[in-house]
């Protein structure tokens, strides 16, 4: 649990830190040099093989098939339904608030793939390396112990993790299908492909929404279609354990490494010099990122120091033309087509008379 409080502890600090300064790349940094990086190095401070511990040795491939479409299903099934209620309870500025659809707003087309690599590739495997492979091992019991509590705990944690009250319940449940994966395969690879399934199709989802001229949201608000992708869900999940009876090798795997297989050999490696190559790798990382996108860099701290006020789908059309015509100037300044100086200008000029238009509306 200390080093859960550690990954929280950088996650808030410098995985957020970077992914305020630029969204893609900060989604592949605090995967990679948070979730993995710091859980390999712990792991091997402590004595252990980190693939042999974790269940991260080769996949195998039928389990991992299996776990990918009953990520599909259950997204349907279940993740739907859970984050309609949820979203139908919770109020909707706090809704609005923790809306995940923001995270693909005003991208270019690089980061938006590399968004969409980060959540399907980096996040299914970096989490559960950590979640699942470390945190639910460890708190794991020997048999005849059950281990549901440890199951249940990891999932809660999970989803902690995110940060999102109103995605929790969702997120909670797709933990506890991650971890029965881990446990009946003893593989990290099955809750992995199950992990990426889920991120994909929400992606895909939220994307073609969009490209039709929808909110994130706009798809689920219909009760009845809610019900019925969760009707589909269900006999895709039906489906699925009813083959997994019939065809036991779906949830088989290679028997789990023990303690003692997934010893490493003493001497232990000295803290500085696990850390070294990892720490190197960050600070070249954000080196790259500085001397690449020294432009967007300098634009998302302006940004963060000067709010513009939320407009809703109501606001007045002129104010949502402005904003909308705002983006498309601070993608001219991004590029070097439009000196800095003129999406300042405009900004703090639009974030003056926004507030004022939409203080005036709101007066009786």
């Amino acid at each position: 649990m200390a080093g859960t409080a550690l990954a929280l502890a950088f996650f808030l600090t410098v995985g957020a830190g970077v992914q305020l300064l630029n969204t893609a790349f900060g989604i592949w940094f605090t995967e990679f040099f948070v979730f993995f990086a710091l859980g390999w190095v712990l792991l091997r401070f402590g004595g252990w093989k980190p693939r042999e511990y974790t269940g991260l040795t080769p996949a195998p491939r039928a389990p991992t098939l299996f776990g990918f479409l009953l990520g599909v299903a259950n997204f349907f099934a279940l993740v739907i339904p859970i984050q309609y209620a949820a979203q139908s309870i919770a109020p909707e500025w706090l809704t609005k608030m923790f809306d995940g659809s923001r995270l693909f707003e005003g991208q270019t087309s690089v980061e938006l793939g590399l968004i969409l690599a980060g959540v399907s590739i980096a996040a299914p495997l970096c989490e559960e390396f950590f979640f699942r492979g470390i945190l639910q091992r460890g708190l794991t019991p020997a048999p005849p112990e059950s281990p549901v509590r440890a199951l249940v705990v990891t999932a809660v944690i999970f989803s902690a993790f995110h940060l999102d009250p109103v995605g929790f319940a969702a997120r909670a449940e797709l933990g506890l299908l991650f971890g029965w994966l881990y446990l009946r395969t003893g593989s990290l690879w099955p809750g992995i492909a199950a992990h990426a399934a889920n991120n994909i199709v929400s992606s895909v989802l939220f994307l073609a929404a969009k490209a039709m001229g929808q909110d994130a949201t706009d798809a689920e608000t219909d009760v009845r279609a809610v019900l019925a992708l969760a009707g589909l869900g269900f006999i895709g999940l039906s489906a699925l354990f009813t083959a997994a009876r019939h065809f036991p090798v779906l949830l088989a795997a290679p028997p789990r490494a023990t303690d003692e297989e997934a010893r490493a050999p003493e001497p232990r490696p000295a803290l500085a010099m696990l850390l070294l190559p990892w720490v190197v790798g960050a600070t070249v990382a954000l080196g790259g990122l500085a001397t690449l996108d020294t432009r967007g860099l300098s634009l998302n701290l302006y940004d963060m120091q000067h709010p513009l006020p939320e407009l809703g789908k109501d606001a007045p059309p002129g104010l949502l033309a402005e904003r909308k015509a705002l983006m498309v100037l601070r993608t001219s300044a991004r590029q070097g087509k439009t000196p800095m100086e003129d999406y300042r200008e405009e900004r703090e000029r639009q974030m003056r008379a926004h507030r004022q238009a939409l203080g005036a509306q709101k007066k009786p």
